[in-house]
C-alpha cells in the first residue's frame, strides 16, 4: 500500500520535532517519513512537502488534525490567567497581545491534495465523506487514528485504507474522538489485536515502540506496520530543541496533560503540567494559543520546568543516532534485515 521496504513509519510530530530532513532520511532508509502539518497554513504545507521531495523520491505521509474549533471562551481565559501570568512573569514576558488565528482544516486538506503525498493520515476525528472521497480520487492512501475499537470501526465505516492504533503509551496528543478520553487509554498490546479482529484492515501499531523487539511484538499481534515518534526525537535531523533532548535523556516520568494545548497529550511531567492538574485549562485550541508565547520563551531560555516536552512512555530508551542508522538498527533488531 505504501510502497516501502520496511514496515517502519516515523510518526508525525507537529510543532517542531519532525522536519523534512527527518522524513526524507527515514524514507530513504527504507521506512516511511511523515510530516505533522496540523499547525501549518496551506502555503507552508506545500513548502514542507516540496522540501521533503527535494531530498527523496520515495513515499511520505502528511498528517492533519480533523478539527472544528469552538469559539474562544472568555470565562476559561479568565480561569487560567493567574497561572499563566505567574509563569510569564518568571520568563520576563509582558502582558500577552492578541492571539493568532488557527488554520482551517478544510483549507489545509486542499493543500494536502495539491501536494499529493503517498499517504494522508489524520487524528482527532473523521473527515467528512466528501473529503475522504476527494483524497481517494487523488490516489492517496488514507490512514486514520483510533484509540478504541469503537473509533476503529467508525474509521473503517468511513472508508480508510489502514488504521493507526494509538496505544496509551504514545507521546504527544491523544487521538480520542468518541466517548470519554479515559476510555481511550488502552495499551498498545491490548489495542492492536482488538482492532485487527474488529476491522480486518491493516493496522499500524503506535505507542511505546522503541526497539526492534517492540516491533517484533507488534507484528506478532497482527500489526502490518509500526509507527514510532519518540524513538526519532534525538536524531540529528529532528527539530527537537536542545533542552527537550536533554530532558529526554533523564526522563523518568511522563504524564497526560492538557496544560499546553487544552487537549490531552503525553509528555514529561514538570511544573507546568502540575499547575494545570490543579487548574482546568481552556479548551483546545484556545489554551494552545494562550500558552504559545510562554512555550516559545521557555524553550529559548531552556526552562524545561515550563516547556512542552512531548514524549511517550518509552522515552528512557531513546537513542541518539542519525535517522538512517536508527532505521537500520531497528530493522536488524526486528529481524527484518540480516
Amino acid at each position: 500500500m505504501f510502497d516501502v521496504e520496511l514496515p517502519i513509519i516515523q510518526a508525525p510530530m507537529a510543532g517542531g520535532p519532525d522536519t523534512a530532513a527527518l522524513a526524507a532520511a527515514v524514507t530513504n532508509a527504507g521506512g516511511m517519513g511523515s510530516l505533522g502539518c496540523a499547525y501549518l497554513a496551506p502555503e507552508q504545507i506545500e513548502a514542507a512537502a516540496a522540501a521533503v521531495r527535494a531530498h527523496t523520491q520515495g513515499p511520505f505521509a502528511l498528517n492533519l488534525f480533523v478539527r472544528a474549533d469552538a469559539p474562544d471562551d472568555p470565562v476559561a481565559e479568565a480561569r487560567v490567567a493567574s497561572v499563566l501570568a505567574r509563569f510569564r512573569g518568571e520568563l520576563g514576558l509582558a502582558a500577552p497581545g492578541p492571539s493568532t488565528s488557527t488554520p482551517r482544516f478544510e483549507e489545509q486538506l486542499e493543500a494536502v491534495l495539491r501536494c499529493a503525498p503517498r499517504v494522508f493520515s489524520f487524528t482527532f476525528g473523521v473527515p467528512a465523506p466528501e473529503q475522504i472521497a476527494a483524497v481517494r480520487a487523488h490516489g492517496i492512501a488514507i490512514v486514520g487514528t483510533a484509540t478504541t475499537v469503537e473509533e476503529a470501526r467508525a474509521l473503517a465505516d468511513a472508508g480508510v485504507d489502514a488504521i493507526c492504533a494509538q496505544g496509551a503509551e504514545a507521546g504527544g496528543h491523544r487521538g480520542t474522538f468518541l466517548g470519554a478520553f479515559e476510555d481511550g487509554l488502552v495499551g498498545t498490546i491490548a489495542l492492536v489485536p482488538q482492532i485487527v479482529r474488529a476491522t480486518r484492515l491493516p493496522v499500524i501499531a503506535a505507542g511505546g515502540i522503541m526497539t526492534g523487539q517492540g516491533i517484533r511484538a507488534a507484528l506478532s499481534l497482527g500489526a502490518t506496520a509500526v509507527q514510532l515518534g519518540t524513538a526519532f526525537l534525538c536524531c540529528p535531523e529532528a527539530g527537537t530543541s536542545a533542552p527537550h533532548r536533554g530532558a529526554l535523556a533523564t526522563a523518568t516520568a511522563t504524564t497526560i496533560t492538557r496544560a499546553f494545548s487544552g487537549r490531552p497529550a503525553r509528555g514529561i511531567r514538570n511544573r507546568m503540567t502540575d499547575a494545570f492538574a490543579a487548574t482546568e485549562p481552556a479548551p483546545f485550541p484556545q489554551q494552545q494559543r494562550l500558552t504559545a508565547e510562554l512555550r516559545r520563551e521557555a524553550t529559548r531560555q531552556g526552562r524545561t520546568d515550563l516547556m512542552q516536552l512531548w514524549a511517550g512512555q518509552g522515552a528512557p530508551h531513546v537513542r541518539t543516532l542519525p535517522a538512517s542508522e536508527l532505521v537500520a538498527v531497528l530493522a536488524r533488531e526486528a529481524g527484518l534485515r540480516a
